[in-house]
């Protein structure tokens, strides 16, 4: 069983995409434009306008698949009560990860050395998703 992330982005998804590929690395492995659906969605749930929006996307962020679109503008864009978590490999990593992420967006807590990793910190990205950033793995075989 996998659990896996569904992002809305209500309207701005490309954007998005192409700013995670530049911050994270992310690889965009399938992706579908509402005018290119078999199926056209139903008149009154996607405006006419939205034939180039993304109706659906696998993302790869580097062990991870995402899924993402900008979703029915109605719903309005919001990501709250959770954050994605990167477990980056060494400090190094995590300072570059974040510094990305941020650029555009709001640090609710700067990267610093915490009980449970050497190095974490949390941001709001220019999207309005929220991240947690740390070295996880280390701190993990220290306490063992």
């Amino acid at each position: 069983m996998k659990v896996q992330p569904y992002l809305f982005f209500s309207g701005n998804c490309e954007e998005a995409l192409e700013f995670y590929k530049k911050a994270l690395g992310a690889e965009v492995q399938m992706m579908v434009r509402y005018k290119e659906s078999p199926e056209p969605p139903p008149a009154d749930k996607v405006p006419a306008n939205w034939g180039d929006k993304i109706m659906h996307a696998n993302v790869r962020i580097g062990e991870t698949q995402v899924m993402a679109s900008d979703g029915c503008p109605q719903e309005g864009a919001g990501f709250k009560n959770f954050s994605l978590t990167i477990s980056a490999a060494k400090e190094a990593d995590a300072d570059r990860l974040f510094n990305a992420l941020a650029d555009g967006g709001q640090v609710q807590m700067p990267l610093g050395k915490t009980f449970f990793s050497p190095r974490f910190g949390m941001l709001t990205d220019k999207f309005g998703l929220c991240w947690m950033v740390g070295v996880f793995e280390q701190s993990a075989q220290a306490a063992a």
